[in-house]
């Protein structure tokens, strides 16, 4: 049994209220008669089939009725992102394999949870569908009439005694009263068509997205997290050899050396001071030496500052030591997160040291702005291009420790340049 991933069209964009109301309307309109399909395919299919299922004929019944009613759920999530600019959520759903035999093939719906909520979204679609269209028919009705009712009440008979909703509620007698309160009437029905309309447009799709797209995001969030886990202890693992290597292949090796001057400078401090002088010297050297790699090597786990002054100034100091001159724009939300502050920073970091080693820029540009809930982290420089995360220029390494953190990273670079890093951080 294997899974199919069933992607959506592109998000519409938001559109002004006159297109807004249009289709909200087309929707709640629409929404009826797709439900009352949904209705009856679910209630006659699922009846046949567990009234069949002793003579076997009902489990394909039910197979059949499964199928169908995810083709109309399939149309349902088009809707819902292209009339109400909900966010496109692919689907997942169990198809058969060829290991597998005919029967389990065919029966294989039933054994789908997500094509059991596409059925089930029939007769609650039908509820809201309903709903909806009744609302909307009934609030337009209110504007076409009340606003066009002095134009056609001339046509309506007329007779003595005729009481009219004016005369009824004490406003007068005659056709311009009654004129004047249906006016009255299309013109509050007018002014709130926009917020009745998109009410019931929206508890139709809230339902359609709980129902159709709860189960496919709970997924996705579940594959995110765990793959935010593996990049992490991936990134740590990389982090921690690379760490284990650059102590044994730096300070480790001069601390051997360091070992042996003073041992050498201790046999010669009688016999020959001046020479054991100038070990004592040497040894100096070499402790100021491995405690300057140290150093270097602790800001690669924490850097001080980042730590002690925060994410901004880290970023300031970034930019002043970099080999190239450097635009920095930031705007940073307050309370972000250590871990989020960290993958930030080491961005910037590694992205730098990349256009300083590879792309022959003069210059580079770094914005780190909000972007929704996230942190749009952007470094761009005008050199050579052809950046590549399989180039082995630290970008591999770079995804990693950012998906790490549940984010993204892109590299847009052509061959000739420029060269654009884009990483999306979760700012929570």
């Amino acid at each position: 049994m294997t899974t199919m991933s069933i992607p959506t069209t592109a998000r519409r964009d938001p559109s002004p209220l006159a297109a807004r109301v249009g289709w909200d309307t087309l929707y709640a309109l629409t929404a009826f008669p797709l439900g009352l399909l949904g209705f009856v395919i679910t209630v006659v299919g699922v009846a046949t089939g567990v009234a069949t299922l002793i003579v076997w004929v009902g489990v394909l019944v039910l197979a059949a009725t499964l199928v169908v009613s995810s083709w109309l759920a399939r149309l349902e999530r088009v809707r819902l992102v292209a009339m109400q600019g909900r966010e496109p959520r692919p689907t997942t759903y169990r198809v058969g394999t060829g290991r597998e035999g005919r029967v389990a093939r065919l029966i294989a719906p039933l054994r789908d949870p997500q094509m059991w909520l596409d059925t089930l979204w029939g007769p609650l679609a039908f509820v809201t569908g309903l709903a909806a269209f009744i609302v909307t028919v009934v609030w337009w009705a209110g504007v076409l009439t009340g606003l066009t009712y002095w134009f056609w009440q001339i046509w309506l008979p007329q007779s003595e005694g005729n009481e009219t909703l004016a005369s009824l509620i004490g406003l007068g007698d005659g056709r311009l009263a009654d004129s004047l309160l249906n006016l009255a009437i299309g013109l509050a029905a007018l002014v709130t068509l926009p917020w009745v309309v998109r009410g019931a447009a929206w508890l139709h799709a809230s339902l359609a997205d709980v129902v159709l797209n709860g189960r496919s995001s709970m997924s996705a969030r579940v594959e995110r997290a765990e793959g935010a886990r593996d990049a992490a202890q991936e990134a740590e693992a990389v982090a921690l050899r690379r760490l284990e290597r650059d102590i044994h292949d730096g300070p480790q090796q001069r601390l051997v050396r360091l070992t042996m001057d003073l041992g050498r400078a201790r046999r010669q401090v009688g016999a020959d001071p001046e020479q054991a002088s100038a070990t004592i010297e040497s040894a100096l050297e070499q402790a100021r030496e491995t405690l300057d790699e140290l150093r270097a090597l602790s800001r690669g786990i924490a850097p001080p500052l980042l730590v002690d002054r925060g994410l901004g100034v880290a970023l300031d100091e970034l930019v002043v030591r970099s080999a190239v001159p450097v635009t920095l724009v930031h705007d940073l939300p307050a309370g972000l997160s250590p871990h989020v502050e960290t993958a930030v920073y080491f961005t910037v970091s590694e992205a730098l040291t990349n256009v300083a080693k590879h792309s022959g820029a003069d210059t580079a540009d770094v914005r780190v702005v909000p972007n929704g809930s996230d942190l749009l982290v952007q470094v761009r420089d005008a050199g050579v291009g052809g950046a590549h995360p399989g180039k082995g220029q630290g970008l591999a390494g770079l995804a990693q420790r950012v998906a790490a953190v549940g984010g993204t990273l892109e590299v847009d670079s052509p061959v000739g340049g420029p060269t654009l890093v884009t990483a999306r951080i979760p700012a929570g």
